[in-house]
């Protein structure tokens, strides 16, 4: 495959999706384009305005939260793990509204407590707080929604 054609392939993909530049380098990569020809690529798509980190961090944030319930923390890792900068995570995490992140933490606890059926009020804590927990949502925030929840004050 020709650096053009793997340019036109890459174009098709990002206009079909928003994409980082990690995930492109690593599809050309993929596509056994050599490394300097790959960066060729990915400039010339960031020039032209397929990839952008920053719309890509916004898009992820958005989605992630809206659509899988994830926290913050589970979010940023995912996108420190695309490589994108601290700015440009920070920057992606501004679209999440503060209140509807609170309702959503709480949609997720009473959608938990509902599967559990354990009694003891010890062990359903203790279940409620690991599910919050790898769903992404902070330590403070988990602990105090479901002693709120359970009424542990």
């Amino acid at each position: 495959m020709t650096t053009n054609d793997s340019y036109q392939r890459a174009a098709r993909l990002c206009s079909g999706s928003e994409h980082c530049t990690h995930q492109i380098r690593e599809k050309l990569l993929q596509w056994d384009v050599s490394p300097d020809d790959a960066e060729e690529i990915i400039n010339r798509l960031v020039e032209e305005k397929f990839i952008d980190n920053l719309r890509f961090a916004r898009a992820y944030c958005h989605d992630k939260f809206l659509y899988s319930h994830w926290g913050r923390i589970k979010i940023r890792q995912m996108l420190r793990n695309l490589r994108l900068s601290d700015e440009e995570i920070a920057e992606g995490m501004q679209v999440i509204p503060e209140e509807t992140y609170q309702e959503t933490l709480e949609d997720a606890l009473r959608a938990k407590d509902r599967t559990l059926k354990d009694t003891d009020l010890y062990q359903r804590k203790g279940k409620l707080v690991r599910h919050l927990l790898s769903r992404g949502f902070e330590m403070g925030l988990v602990i105090d929604a479901v002693n709120e929840y359970l009424n542990l004050g």
